[in-house]
């Protein structure tokens, strides 16, 4: 068995001994206590945005007006200035309804999507349609005078599930999701708007056969109870900062006190890996009982 020996003697008794000659030495020119750590980050879904809503698609150009090229993004483009993996931003940029044309990544102007939507939920009441039996042929066939067949189907697939019975390719259009896009809708220029009336001309916007609830507008719509009457108005959490600190101190300079169901829905996004927004609330506000319910205030002072 061979045993290596540590060496005991200094870099200068080496340097005099002919029989260490060969041995090439080091020096240490200074050391450091500090390092970087690796720690997975959620991806920026609001630099993506901002970077899709520089050149918005609305639509095909009309009358031989010259679309802006202007700000348009491959999946390259987009990789190396958004910080998330492929996979990270191919969901991302499914959840802002974006979609690729001739070969760039572009969000829908938002009015241009509820175009779309509106020709769609129309064209299903016309038919009497079951909104779970929605034909992908005839609705590129009727709607294809007023936009583009890609538009038609991509607008299918923001709203609804794909899905093939006897080589007919139909869609199942989601309730909620539906339901959602008809509320921006109603509430994208409305600085509040009275409940009642909302619910009723809501309910009256949506295919027969849809219910609406107030459920399906968490994260993007805050009812306020306490006014008189009731009102409802347009608040989207990704329209928040993605600053933890930053983002409390939005949501209570907009509203003192909040109950948890109010709230929960504008600070989920927030929590890390194996994080709880029960937590998220304990460091960052305080509880209270008013009239019987637990309400959360700011610890800190709120920056107007």
């Amino acid at each position: 068995m061979l045993m290596f020996v540590p060496d005991c003697r200094t870099p200068d008794q080496l340097t005099n001994s002919q029989e260490n000659s060969h041995i090439v030495h080091t020096q240490i020119w200074g050391f450091s206590n500090s390092y970087w750590e690796l720690r997975k980050q959620r991806p920026k879904l609001k630099k993506l945005k901002k970077v899709l809503m520089e050149n918005p698609y609305e639509g095909p150009a009309l009358g031989g007006k010259e679309e802006d090229t202007e700000n348009r993004y491959t999946m390259e483009d987009l990789l190396e200035s958004i910080q998330a993996s492929e996979e990270e931003l191919k969901t991302s940029l499914e959840a802002v309804h974006a979609c690729r044309i001739d070969g760039y990544w572009r969000m829908l102007d938002f009015d241009y999507e509820m175009k779309l939507l509106g020709h769609l939920t129309q064209l299903v009441d016309s038919e009497s349609w079951a909104f779970n039996r929605v034909p992908l042929q005839t609705c590129l066939e009727e709607l294809a005078p007023l936009e583009p067949k890609q538009m038609i189907e991509h607008c299918l697939n923001c709203y609804g599930k794909r899905y093939s019975e006897n080589d007919d390719v139909l869609y199942a259009l989601d309730e909620d999701r539906v339901c959602r896009g008809m509320a921006l809708m109603l509430l994208q220029n409305a600085v509040k708007f009275n409940l009642r009336e909302f619910q009723e001309v809501w309910q009256q916007s949506v295919p027969e056969g849809m219910s609406t609830r107030l459920d399906q507008l968490k994260s993007v719509a805050l009812v306020d109870r306490s006014s008189r009457p009731e009102t409802i108005n347009l608040l989207r959490v990704e329209d928040l900062s993605e600053d933890t600190l930053e983002r409390f101190n939005q949501l209570f300079t907009l509203r003192e006190k909040w109950t948890e169901d109010d709230i929960t829905p504008y600070i989920k996004d927030l929590c890390g890996e194996k994080q709880s927004t029960g937590a998220l609330l304990t460091k960052h506000a305080r509880s209270s009982m008013q009239n019987g319910i637990k309400v959360f205030n700011s610890r800190r002072p709120v920056a107007t």
